[in-house]
């Protein structure tokens, strides 16, 4: 097993890869910005270094000091979370340049599946249904362009090539619209991702967004840990997740998960990466790979008892996976609510003192959170405070068991979204299963 990790992140994500290198019987080095010296793994960690001021560009995405950072304390391996640096190829291949063990993909399948066309190109190579689009970068010749997006059928959505998490994404309804949305999305691009490349694809009107977990290891094994519904989305930002996804049958299951192993051998991944698809009258098309462990994974871990972080560690050490396709069970049903520091009404983020956080309990309950009473949430991150996770042996009990965990649970001193997850959990639509990516907006619009 590897003997010191530098965890590269901060948070809810940084406890929790802290609290799978102890068990493990890891070392940990918690690197943090001045901003968050409080913050839980910090205090909890072997050792800490300070590697920056509070702005992310000067401490979290500051390459050379999360480097100095691992060599200074003798570390062997970084583990990125998600967010920051976690899908960023440069920063894994000078990892790896530097001696290090970079805990993800290497680099040049994060490079691969980073890039969106190029990764619906390797997809459809191995077999996964992708949504129909341009198949390339849309150009300059604007009649060309429009030519392009004639074929596809109205309404489209351009999305940034190297884009992700919901930025650089447009939906045009009309020809008209085309030549100024284009600009538009190239702009976003280019100050978001560095790369103003822009494709098109067909705009799906009612979409469900289902993803499938996976893992793999350096010996050619890959395995499918079942699917996750993320479909309750504000703006493509995920808010409420749930294992399994509400009506997919068990021979559906069956033939995408084995569709998702064989693309995970032809690209010969390794570590944590999850899928995404849209679903939509009963087909699923392709989006995107992410080449990390996602937000969402504990409610996989809920519903398998697989311990992914732990399992993601292992592999970088050079292990074989713990466990095969045959032994992936899925029990109960697991739902995720993320709790975040903002205004449930406007969205505006909400940075401040907690002056009281008491979180719910019971059977089935699990909280991950970095936060406690006393906490200052700076205003320098995302919002996200806390994951609030229940299990049971039915959808309906999970969701009876929510309810009940979101009536318990206090932060006070600052505002969070509690109150539209309590208002979601009793709709009845959600209730019933199955709404699309755009409920959400309908309902807060």
């Amino acid at each position: 097993m590897l003997d010191k990790v530098v965890i590269a992140n901060r948070g809810e994500i940084a406890l929790r890869i802290l609290r799978a290198c102890h068990e493990l019987g890891i070392k940990t080095v918690a690197i943090h910005s001045s901003a968050d010296r409080d913050l839980m793994h910090v205090r909890l960690a072997d050792e800490s270094v300070c590697i920056g001021p509070s702005s992310p560009a000067e401490s979290y995405l500051n390459i050379p000091a999360i480097l100095s950072a691992a060599e200074v304390t003798d570390a062997v391996a970084v583990h990125p979370g998600y967010g920051f640096l976690s899908e960023n190829a440069d920063f894994a291949e000078r990892v790896e340049k530097s001696g290090f063990i970079f805990v993800g993909p290497a680099p040049d399948t994060i490079r691969l599946m980073g890039d969106k066309l190029s990764a619906i190109k390797t997809m459809k190579r191995a077999g996964i249904p992708c949504v129909p689009g341009s198949d390339a970068v849309l150009g300059d010749d604007m009649s060309d362009n429009i030519k392009v997006v004639r074929d596809i059928g109205y309404p489209v959505i351009l999305k940034a090539s190297g884009g992700g998490g919901g930025r650089g994404m447009r939906v045009v309804h009309a020809e008209a619209a085309l030549p100024s949305a284009i600009g538009l999305t190239r702009r976003e691009a280019l100050s978001a991702f560095k790369n103003d490349s822009v494709y098109a694809e067909k705009f799906l009107e009612r979409p469900r967004h289902v993803e499938f977990q996976v893992m793999a290891d350096m010996h050619g094994n890959a395995v499918c840990l079942g699917e996750r519904d993320c479909s309750m989305q504000r703006r493509h930002q995920k808010v409420i997740e749930e294992a399994p996804a509400p009506g997919i049958d068990q021979e559906t299951r069956n033939m995408m998960s084995q569709r998702c192993v064989d693309a995970c051998r032809e690209i010969n991944y390794r570590g944590a990466g999850t899928f995404e698809f849209l679903y939509q009258d009963g087909e699923f098309y392709f989006i995107e790979m992410n080449t990390r462990v996602q937000v969402e994974h504990p409610v996989t871990e809920l519903v398998t008892g697989i311990d992914i972080v732990r399992e993601q560690l292992s592999i970088a050490a050079g292990n074989r996976l713990s466990f095969a396709q045959a032994d992936v069970v899925l029990r109960g049903h697991a739902i995720e609510c993320r709790i975040n520091a903002e205004d449930p009404v406007l969205f505006r983020p909400s940075p401040g003192t907690i002056e009281l956080f008491h979180p719910p309990g019971g059977p089935g309950v699990r909280v991950d959170s970095h936060v406690y009473s006393g906490y200052i949430v700076p205003p320098y991150y995302d919002s996200l405070i806390a994951k609030l996770l229940v299990h049971g042996d039915s959808r309906r009990t999970a969701l009876a068991r929510m309810s009940n965990a979101l009536s318990e649970i206090v932060v006070d001193g600052i505002d969070t979204n509690i109150p539209l997850h309590r208002d979601l959990i009793d709709d009845a639509a959600f209730a019933a299963g199955g709404t699309d990516i755009h409920y959400l907006e309908g309902k807060t619009t």
